[in-house]
């Protein structure tokens, strides 16, 4: 009677459950939910008023808020740094690819998945891949354990500009080929859910790179015509369900508070305003680049709080790697930096100052501090003429011109000489030691 008596007063003190050591681990179960051209102010907790967000709400009330959390103009660069902890111009990574393109993420390259896998993690990839659609860059020779879902944008579909059948893959099977859009989101939850399942009782990450909101915008139908912003509302909410789901199974499995959720997206809404910003998907305009991004870790990263700090994606696998306390690659220059001190303390002060804005492999920008540089000509889409409407250098405060409207060059001159000579020497230095993307051998 005793030693049962000893055993139940251990097991209060120290939280032992059914889950056993899973429930007190020191390094977390990770899920990663990363969203297709979600803008900004798309949700609630970053100021929209017209969408129904209760689950994201509730996430940013038990987490933190990131309000300088940097992604990429589009989808595939983005998703390397990502995956890669680099400037999407040190792995060779441009801007979006296609079926027909034979490149991908090399697989040299070490990617989130096999950092936490050094510490024994399951790893699933539940949804859009587009890092190479060929077998050598899919998921599965990337880290991965398990995948389910597209291996590109869902808007790359059957007869458009010769493009084959959108495929459906379940690890290294098609499995369909045009999937009813409308189902994604739910098929990519309860996908999640399974894994999270299957694997409650060892350290697991789950990264969840929904599908939606990009175009083609589609709802199943207990969200269709429920918002009051249309179709893209009705995605929207969605996705918040999603999250909803995901928090209840971590709850349920009593893995809360050993589990850290991030939800950031790839880039700028398309065809969209991202207020307060200018410029969306596509421009290295805040609106393009600036995303919302929340974590949550109860006990851990201190509720209700907001970062004001320079972060980004190509923060999270550096961060990841202190996390489970697994070594980074010695052999290649990381961009990213190691952001858990804010995640434990937002006013603990910057990381990093300085931000690289890229269009395509060309530096199309700079932030230092809150200064933000574009030159006079970097060409493209990311050309100064038709981002900042300027045809000269162009300098903004970003503490107080979110809207990058005034154009303080002129009256600093000294400011413009400093980011000029950080521009050139930055964009060299990654020019100079890039790596090569992967290349498929037809």
């Amino acid at each position: 009677m005793k030693l049962i008596t000893s055993l139940v007063f251990l097991m209060l003190v120290f939280g032992w459950s059914g889950n056993g050591e899973a429930a007190n681990r020191a390094t977390p179960n990770i899920v990663l939910i990363f969203i297709d051209d979600m803008g900004y102010a798309d949700i609630g907790p970053f100021g929209n008023t017209e969408v129904k967000t209760p689950n994201l709400d509730r996430f940013a009330k038990e987490g933190m808020k990131f309000t300088s959390f940097y992604a990429t103009p589009v989808c595939s660069m983005s998703r390397a740094c990502l995956m890669t902890g680099c400037y999407n111009a040190r792995v060779s990574m441009p801007g979006v690819l296609f079926p027909r393109d034979n490149v991908g993420l090399n697989p040299s390259e070490v990617t989130l998945a096999e950092i936490v896998k050094q510490k024994d993690y399951a790893t699933c990839a539940i949804g859009k891949w587009h890092l190479g659609h060929h077998p050598e860059f899919m998921p599965l020779r990337q880290g991965f354990d398990r995948f389910f879902g597209l291996p590109y944008s869902n808007d790359m579909l059957a007869g458009r500009n010769g493009m084959p059948p959108l495929p459906l893959y379940d690890n290294d099977q098609v499995i369909e080929t045009e999937p009813d859009q409308s189902q994604l989101t739910k098929r990519y939850t309860e996908k999640a859910i399974e894994f999270i399942r299957q694997h409650q009782s060892k350290p697991f990450f789950v990264y969840l790179p929904h599908t939606m909101i990009h175009f083609p915008l589609a709802a199943s139908a207990d969200f269709l015509g429920k918002s009051k912003m249309g179709l893209i509302g009705d995605t929207i909410e969605e996705i918040d369900w999603s999250v909803g789901q995901i928090m209840s199974t971590l709850k349920e499995l009593n893995l809360d508070d050993s589990t850290l959720v991030v939800f950031t997206s790839d880039n700028g809404p398309a065809r969209r305003e991202a207020p307060p910003f200018r410029g969306n998907k596509g421009t290295n305009l805040e609106g393009g680049v600036r995303e919302p991004c929340m974590m949550r870790w109860p006990g851990k990263i201190p509720a209700g709080t907001t970062c004001h700090e320079i972060a980004g994606n190509i923060d999270i696998l550096p961060t990841f790697a202190t996390l489970v306390g697994a070594e980074l690659p010695q052999d290649r220059v990381l961009d990213g930096r190691d952001i858990t001190s804010l995640m434990y303390d937002p006013k603990s002060g910057p990381v990093r100052d300085t931000h690289l804005y890229y269009s395509g492999l060309k530096l199309a920008a700079i932030r230092q501090g809150n200064w933000k540089y574009f030159p006079s000509s970097v060409g493209g889409n990311a050309g100064n003429n038709k981002q900042t409407n300027e045809s000269k250098a162009a300098i903004y405060d970003l503490s107080s011109d979110l809207g990058e409207s005034n154009n303080l060059a002129k009256a600093n001159p000294d400011v413009v000489a400093k980011l000029e000579q950080e521009f050139k020497a930055r964009g060299e230095e990654i020019e100079t030691n890039k790596r090569p993307m992967g290349r498929h051998a037809d």
